[in-house]
């Protein structure tokens, strides 16, 4: 058995059992990544020396240890190529961080490495994780697993893509304003963005820093509640990652919905949201219901702000977080006669239109003049958002929404920004908040997968996993393959 659309339970148990090794799971993966490459392009580096050494210690650790080792032991993942692997190329996908080899790991990389886990390659994502359809790649964009002409979804549209193509049964991707849970929606597969502070963010190359969360995509609830269980918790080289401990996810995935209260977002259903994409995530609702939850109806007033908050902060931290890129210690250098030119020609070569975009966005939001305008206001208004949040959350227990307004729509078919800044307009409010979400599957439209969000209040990841897995639990829309999936019979 390849890893193809099974999970990681199901591969850990027929490696515990003697029916396949680390080895033959990799060579597996590597044969189906091979096979559907060159249509989907998910991968910006493969990374077969360190995946072949990697298996070679499981199948060790396995050997001799077999009822200590982690669940992820020997199981082919991928990350995404903004989270640094020592001496692995990582450019996130922008030309200006070619060549680019971190002298470190990143801190949730290296518990999945110290977990035993077998990494694959780097996967294609929007420039610096700045996009909702990875069209923004220097490298190109990746394809839908449904359908290699439709967007995959971004920013972490490649992680997305190639777990929804079965070529691993997990990836790393990271959130900002959406950008785990909006791509796993548009390729059919599991999502999760853990609480603000909860995964390190050591190691991660920064967007916006006080947005950014690294969380799993996968095939199914339980295996992102796996994921997070090993790369979650306090790492002192992160001054945002919370010291308070981790529940652990496992007991909750059992515990079903029956008298719970599942708030429905009434700004989350309005104009924008396809018509399709809320008839099936109002069937999910009639699912939850009927297993015993408590539908109702909730208002979030400064949804309709979230947007011009969100495109003010971020931008305002991409500017900051930039401007180490130029061309003096790492990555493209163009070189010129003076040093005002260097920058200014390395930097024009290396970042792309939407880059340049948010770059000028922010430093204006934070220019002399414009800072108590723009920013501070900004901020005013996220600590709005995230009181209303809070305020909901007395009355109800997790929220449950479409996950994105549409299906994976065709590659350049959204040449406006601002038409492509709409994707996350039901996602980024929870990052502006803090809060942990997850999409899982729900349905179709015309073939192309529908996804279900669910929010709960901060540090309440795994309520999160219970409501996601009881939905699972009664249907089976995870269960689907894509047709790149099915290609690797």
């Amino acid at each position: 058995m390849s890893s193809t659309r099974s999970s990681i339970t199901e591969l850990a148990a027929r490696l515990r059992a003697g029916k396949t090794t680390p080895q033959q799971l990799l060579a597996g993966a590597m044969a189906h990544q091979k096979r559907v490459e060159p249509q989907l392009h998910a991968y910006l580096t493969s990374t077969t020396e360190l995946a072949e050494q990697q298996a070679e210690a499981a199948a060790l650790t396995l050997a001799e240890h077999p009822d200590s080792a982690s669940p992820l032991c020997g199981i082919p993942m991928a990350l995404k190529d903004v989270l640094c692997v020592q001496g692995v190329e990582t450019t996130a996908s922008s030309k200006v961080l070619t060549g680019f080899r971190p002298p470190y790991t990143a801190t949730a990389v290296q518990r999945l490495f110290d977990a035993g886990a077998v990494c694959v390659g780097k996967t294609n994502c929007d420039e610096f994780a700045m996009g909702s359809s990875n069209e923004n790649s220097a490298f190109g964009a990746a394809g839908n697993p449904w359908d290699v002409e439709r967007v995959p979804g971004g920013s972490s549209g490649g992680s997305a893509a190639t777990v929804g193509a079965g070529v691993v049964p997990y990836a790393l991707g990271t959130d900002t304003g959406g950008s785990i849970r909006q791509p796993a929606s548009l390729c059919g597969v599991v999502g999760f963005k853990p609480t603000y502070g909860r995964v390190s963010r050591y190691g991660l190359i920064a967007f916006a820093s006080s947005l950014d969360q690294i969380g799993p995509l996968a095939l199914s609830v339980e295996d992102c509640a796996l994921v997070f269980a090993v790369i979650a918790g306090h790492d002192p080289r992160d001054s945002t990652s919370d010291p308070s401990p981790v529940e652990d996810p496992q007991p909750a995935l059992g515990r079903g919905v029956d008298g719970l209260r599942l708030g429905v977002p009434r700004e989350y259903f309005g104009a924008g949201i396809d018509a399709g994409v809320r008839g099936c995530v109002e069937d999910a609702l009639h699912v939850l219901e009927a297993q015993g939850a408590r539908l109702r109806e909730v208002s979030l007033p400064s949804t309709e702000v979230a947007l011009s908050t969100y495109y003010i902060i971020a931008p305002a931290e991409c500017s900051s977080n930039l401007a180490r890129y130029d061309g003096v210690r790492f990555g493209l250098r163009e070189e010129q006669p003076s040093l005002t030119d260097m920058y200014l020609r390395t930097r024009a070569a290396g970042f792309g239109d939407e880059v340049k975009r948010r770059v000028m966005l922010g430093t204006y939001a934070l220019s002399s003049g414009y800072y108590d305008a723009y920013y501070r206001q900004a901020q005013k208004v996220r600590t709005l958002i995230a009181a209303e949040f809070a305020s909901v959350f007395e009355s109800v227990d997790a929220l449950v929404s479409p996950t994105s307004p549409t299906v994976a729509f065709t590659m350049g078919e959204r040449d406006d920004p601002l038409s492509m800044y709409m994707c996350d307009v039901v996602t980024l409010p929870a990052n502006l908040a803090g809060l942990p979400g997850i999409s899982v599957p729900c349905g179709f439209i015309d073939s192309l997968p529908v996804g279900l969000q669910v929010l709960a209040p901060r540090f309440q990841d795994a309520r999160v996993f219970q409501v996601a897995n009881a939905y699972q639990r009664a249907t089976d829309w995870h269960a689907t393959r894509s047709p790149l999936a099915d290609a690797a019979a």
